[in-house]
């Protein structure tokens, strides 16, 4: 063996990538001063790519598949670099493996509520969260925009500014979407197409695709919610009468000594009826007994008696009675265009106009006759 096909040997190298950390984008393959040997194999698999640095300078992508580093299957190293034919000597060049699979289950949220006016319930705040997945559609452009140098470049390093533009753009999107804040939940899958169709370009000029958004949930504040709940167990409920009856009956049959009490009280009703059948000539053979009268209805409750203010000179005063109100009228301090206001009433109104008391100044006393 000749010294020379002895060196060509030592040089022969190869160079692949296996991933075992499922989080890594970029890795940078490690060689003792950047020398790749002319000749070396690159094995780049499938859900790789390989981008050549020369000098700084990015000089080849390679897509899956084998490949000889030697002049005729890389035109574009062979206009960079000078290649010594006779002894075939290593070039100083670094290769970048870039994982071009789908990342997902990546999460996303909101971190501050989002303001949006509701047609039914004005404006709200509003939280939302899901999940994406991320891939490299241009290895290229994403070592020139965001990798740069760096040797290890994982998920994390770029999952934060992700983050940033979905929350963005889905501020915006549900700002403007018009959808009400009861049938969002409805429209999940819209609201994914559409922040990840309006996030598209913008990811795509650092080299990378979002290939599925989806919205997992959008909340309201809890104060809100609890009164959303109390709202749909109204709508439950229906008709509230029957329904506090119907606790009572619950609350009744929980308790043991509700529901003794009201077997012996069944027993003591059957008792009676027995015994009163019997006294009129048979066991079961007398005619019924009419059932008795229902009790009295009880009186409806009195009328809620007003209190009056008075506005007078930019200034309130009150609260007074209609009692009170009739004295002033006879002492001169209550007129009829006196604006005065209760509880119930839409505005401030002349006391004239008001029905309670345009009473008052029809039963005035005419004035005193003239003396002598």
């Amino acid at each position: 063996m000749g010294i020379f096909d002895f060196l060509s040997g030592e040089f022969i190298d190869v160079i692949h990538w296996t991933d075992d950390t499922r989080d890594t984008l970029v890795w940078r393959f490690e060689r003792e001063a950047h020398e790749i040997k002319y000749g070396a194999k690159l094995t780049v698999r499938e859900g790789q790519a390989a981008v050549f640095i020369h000098e700084g300078q990015l000089a080849d992508v390679f897509s899956p598949g084998l490949y000889m580093l030697e002049t005729n299957n890389m035109p574009i190293m062979t206009t960079l670099q000078s290649w010594d034919h006779g002894f075939k000597s290593p070039f100083k060049s670094e290769i970048y493996f870039v994982n071009t699979t789908r990342f997902s289950n990546l999460k996303w949220g909101t971190k501050n509520p989002v303001i949006v006016r509701d047609p039914e319930f004005g404006a709200v705040r509003l939280r939302a969260f899901g999940t994406y997945s991320v891939r490299v559609t241009d290895p290229a452009l994403f070592m020139r925009e965001i990798v740069g140098t760096d040797g290890e470049f994982t998920m994390d390093e770029i999952s934060f500014q992700i983050r940033n533009i979905i929350v963005q753009e889905f501020s915006r999107t549900i700002a403007r979407s018009n959808i009400p804040v009861l049938d969002m939940a409805a429209n999940t899958r819209e609201l994914g197409n559409l922040v990840g169709k309006e996030i598209e370009a913008q990811l795509a000029e650092y080299g990378l695709a979002l290939p599925e958004l989806y919205v997992e949930n959008i909340s309201l504040p809890p104060a809100v919610e609890d009164v959303l709940d109390k709202r749909t167990s109204m709508g439950v409920v229906g008709d509230l009468n029957k329904y506090m009856q119907f606790q009572a009956a619950e609350a009744l049959g929980r308790d043991g000594a509700g529901a003794a009490a009201i077997q012996a009280g069944m027993g003591a009703g059957l008792g009676m009826q027995i015994g009163a059948q019997a006294a009129a000539g048979g066991p079961w053979g007398a005619a019924p007994q009419p059932a008795a009268a229902a009790p009295p209805m009880a009186p409806p409750p009195p009328p809620v008696e007003h209190v009056w203010h008075i506005a007078e000179n930019g200034q309130t005063t009150g609260p007074f009675s209609k009692a009170k109100m009739g004295r002033m009228v006879t002492e001169g301090g209550l007129t009829r265009e006196t604006l005065v206001w209760t509880a119930g009433q839409d505005g401030w109104k002349k006391a004239e106009d008001v029905v309670e008391l345009a009473q008052l100044f029809t039963v005035m006393p005419p004035p005193p006759p003239m003396a002598g």
